[in-house]
């Protein structure tokens, strides 16, 4: 049985396509790499939340998230030792490529954000390491010919692949 939860996450793009993302190591689905964002608040919209969290996990102030939902997913994982299953809406942003702002070591530490760092859509492309969701090179690959979809990707539940756990060594 799994607790649902609702979640938005933020699609940040720089000008030459490269995406903004966040490594974690989840005791249920492993190492991953996903999008800023995180669950909804009591009374909170899905665009609330995705403003509200790439604020706390980036410190950027000026992101201006598009109008529209680029896609929508369910997947499952553990959180904070409950298994959920979380609906996502993502929303896509442009900016410039740039640092995190700000000291967020504690936010880090509490939401299990290990680094981050800036992928070009040729290592997206390589699948090299789990993406949360699975699609999002092609989504964005989307994205960057033909810009953002009239409607919402919806990509449905997304089961979790094969883990891929850190190393202890």
């Amino acid at each position: 049985m799994r607790t649902p939860r609702r979640a938005a996450r933020v699609a940040v793009l720089d000008p030459a396509g490269s995406v903004f993302l966040f490594r974690y190591d989840n005791p249920e689905v492993g190492v991953h790499w996903a999008m800023p964002g995180g669950g909804l608040e009591q009374g909170e919209s899905p665009r609330q939340a995705a403003e509200r969290e790439v604020r706390e996990e980036t410190g950027w102030t000026d992101l201006v998230i598009e109008d529209g939902v680029l896609c929508l997913w369910e997947h499952d994982f553990t959180r904070a030792g409950t298994p959920v299953r979380q609906h996502e809406h993502i929303f896509l942003a442009f900016a410039p490529r740039r640092d995190s702002a700000g000291d967020l070591t504690a936010a880090h530490a509490e939401d299990g954000i290990q680094r981050w760092r800036w992928w070009s859509p040729a290592e997206l492309a390589g699948g090299h390491e789990p993406l949360w969701p699975p699609q999002l090179p092609g989504l964005l690959d989307g994205v960057r010919r033909n810009g953002a979809p009239a409607a919402p990707v919806d990509l449905g539940f997304v089961p979790n692949g094969p883990a891929v756990r850190e190393s202890t060594r």
